[in-house]
């Protein structure tokens, strides 16, 4: 390994040890103060999950603290620290940005069931049997190419994914929607494989950065050509004029990759029926659509009026129709993350 990609991995694995620390020792402890307020920690970027919630709480007259997590972190933060809270639970409802990790709060028997008017509205595939959870505004995993530096085509990107790497770039595959990204390719391309695919693209020069906005901002910038990332992600760029495009990265089967968020019921809650009624909120048409016309252009996974959704959003919506399913996918998901915390390990 170089010097500079040694010192990079000792670099995160202290930041990584650090948040944890934190998060252990209760960073952003949530003030005895507001013990009358409904406890959300959420790991959805607070450029658009605040404003859902402050409505929320202003139309329902329900108080809300919210603990967020951290862009290094995503998601995986919080969900740790609601295992190690599983006895003494200090949240109430879990607004995760993703699904697998969620999927593991089910299985540690973190959550409550609830099948509500919204957990009724979603499609089989994106909610849970019993209720523990359901999905809602999904994303898509992309390429997202600088189309000053390289045809945005298949064609051109598996050109590019033979040669050298150098101007490619990938968030760190330990947190968030890429490492379900990684648990997706563990199923359908097996461990050894995985393992030998990212050691080789990291060898080729793959530049392997803390989030998938650094990897928007990398492309938009021109110091990558192309790289993987979320759709919200790649219309922040679109949005600022940057001269970017997207392609759906699809795993060898062709399927794509559609990230759900998700929400439970934190098992323990003395708030029950405020829960319920931020997770029927969240789960609703109304919200689903909001979240459509952000600028993240979240895909409604529920029933919604598609005469309401962009052209975005219907090109994005026909993309999620040929996704991969991720429910069964936890053990996966564990098996990458042990992995890939070995590797990052100095």
């Amino acid at each position: 390994m170089a010097a500079s990609d040694s010192r990079r991995h000792v670099a995160v694995s202290a930041v990584v040890i650090v948040i944890g620390l934190l998060i252990a020792s209760g960073w952003y402890r949530v003030s005895t103060t507001t013990r009358d307020a409904l406890v959300v920690y959420c790991a959805h970027d607070l450029l658009y999950a605040e404003e859902v919630l402050r409505d929320f709480e202003q139309q329902m007259g329900v108080p809300v603290v919210i603990v967020p997590d951290t862009e290094a972190t995503k998601s995986l933060g919080l969900v740790q620290r609601l295992i190690r809270e599983k006895e003494h639970p200090v949240c109430d409802v879990f607004w995760n940005n993703q699904l697998l990790g969620t999927v593991e709060l089910a299985e540690q028997g973190v959550l409550e069931p609830y099948q509500g008017p919204g957990w009724q509205r979603m499609p089989d595939r994106f909610r849970e049997p019993t209720g523990l959870w359901s999905g809602f505004g999904g994303r898509l995993r992309v390429w997202i190419v600088n189309t000053d530096k390289m045809h945005a085509d298949v064609e051109t990107i598996d050109e590019r994914l033979s040669g050298d790497l150098s101007r490619m770039a990938m968030a760190e595959p330990m947190f968030g929607t890429t490492l379900s990204h990684f648990a997706v390719l563990w199923q359908f391309m097996g461990a050894d494989e995985v393992q030998s695919w990212f050691r080789d693209m990291r060898s080729r020069g793959m530049q392997v950065v803390p989030g998938n906005a650094t990897v928007k901002d990398l492309v938009a910038a021109g110091v990558c050509d192309f790289g993987m990332t979320d759709t919200d992600d790649y219309f922040l760029a679109q949005d600022e004029g940057a001269p970017v495009a997207m392609l759906p990265i699809r795993i060898d089967s062709g399927e794509t990759i559609c990230i759900p968020n998700s929400v439970a019921i934190i098992r323990g809650t003395q708030k029950r029926r405020q829960a319920e009624q931020l997770v029927d909120y969240l789960l609703s048409e109304a919200v689903e659509l909001r979240l459509a016309a952000s600028k993240a252009r979240q895909i409604p996974l529920g029933t919604v009026d598609e005469s309401a959704l962009s052209k975005d959003v219907r090109r994005l919506s026909e993309w999620a129709k040929e996704s991969v399913e991720l429910t069964h996918l936890a053990n996966v998901r564990r098996e990458a993350l042990e992995w890939l915390t070995s590797e990052q390990a100095p």
